[in-house]
């Protein structure tokens, strides 16, 4: 009987492997067979065409009016503008409290030069009154007139040595803050550009430029948050004795209106430079892709077949980024005219498709 059962298991099992190996043999045949009816069913025709050295892009790809329709592929035409290269770089807000504390110092040398002035003056005219008399018969002896003399001297001596004082705190004040606003504190009237410091409707800018930068006194310097918007324009006022420790670079001081400023504010500022002004095209943040660490768009230009456009890919210059609210993206003096259509739809599609193709020619080899 255990003999029966172990046939019979036997049998089965054989059955079994036997019934597996032919669903595995068809099977294979109706998968392979199911396959490449898939991959007829998803095979489409090469978009990438012929890129003729006309073209003066790296590659090209030709689309029907219902491809780019069905793709969602919208263009936009270059408009022209023009941009004056400006030297970006930071600033600080100073604090003047040196400046007030070195012109106190300084006026009060000078207040205290007027009495000794004043003095020495008496003292003259009192020397000049005991010499007469000194000479008359000797109605003032001659001890006496020595003594006033002396005492001219010594009032002579208290005034130059205040000169020297205050012509030391002058030439201090020129080599901490320059010619301009040493001048500006040495004044003993009011001055209206130094008020407004005071008074804190304005605030004292200092920017580091580049060695081969020389700003024009006329133009303004535009003070901005690091990173973020505009908060100022600053006029020029003089060149900074000092220069910046964390950066080198010549050193110029600027006022600006104190409403969005503080001191010690670290802020980025941008100047124009004196160059006459370029020429060119903004091409739009959207219609760029990156592809190999460089920046391209494809341009879009009639294909010569009814019912078909031809989409070049072309490099552009990423050197100058502009912002503004009405357009934002990079400015390009040669390759692009005003009017060149760009996709600024779709392009990242168009890139998928073109790199698509290429890893397909490269397996078929």
């Amino acid at each position: 009987m255990n003999r029966k059962a172990t046939i019979i298991i036997s049998m089965q099992a054989f059955l079994i492997i036997l019934l597996f190996w032919f669903l595995v043999f068809y099977g294979k045949d109706e998968y392979e067979s199911a396959a490449s009816n898939g991959e007829a069913g998803i095979e489409s025709r090469s978009l990438v065409a012929a890129n003729k050295s006309s073209d003066k892009g790296a590659a090209t790809l030709m689309l029907t009016l219902a491809a780019q329709q069905q793709s969602g592929i919208k263009t936009s035409p270059l408009v022209s503008t023009q941009y004056q290269a400006s030297t970006a770089s930071f600033a600080n807000v100073e604090a003047i409290d040196g400046l007030l504390e070195q012109r106190t110092r300084y006026l009060a040398a000078l207040a205290e030069g007027q009495v000794l002035r004043s003095a020495l003056i008496h003292q003259q005219q009192t020397v000049k009154r005991m010499r007469a008399l000194n000479q008359d018969d000797k109605n003032v002896s001659d001890r006496a007139l020595q003594e006033a003399e002396a005492a001219m001297q010594a009032e002579q001596t208290k005034l130059n040595a205040n000169h020297t004082l205050a012509q030391g705190l002058y030439d201090s004040m020129q080599q901490q803050w320059g010619a301009t606003l040493a001048k500006w504190a040495a004044q003993t009237s009011s001055q209206p550009q130094l008020n407004a410091l005071l008074q804190y409707k304005e605030v004292l800018i200092k920017v580091s430029l580049p060695f081969d930068v020389n700003p024009n006194p006329k133009s303004l310097l535009q003070i901005g948050q690091i990173g973020g918007q505009s908060l100022a324009k600053a006029r020029f006022v003089s060149s900074a004795p000092q220069a910046d420790s964390t950066i080198q670079g010549k050193t110029y001081f600027y006022i600006a209106p104190a409403n969005n400023l503080r001191t010690g504010m670290r802020v980025s500022a941008s100047l124009e430079s004196q160059s006459r002004m370029s020429n060119g095209v903004i091409v739009p943040h959207e219609a760029v892709v990156w592809y190999a660490n460089q920046a391209w768009v494809y341009q879009k230009l009639p294909a010569g077949q009814a019912g078909n456009d031809k989409f070049i890919r072309r490099l552009i210059s990423t050197d100058v980024e502009i912002e503004s609210p009405a357009i934002s993206g990079w400015f390009n003096t040669i390759g692009f005219v005003a009017g060149d259509l760009l996709v600024t739809k779709g392009a990242q599609l168009l890139l998928s498709e073109e790199l698509k193709y290429q890893i397909t020619n490269e397996n078929d080899d």
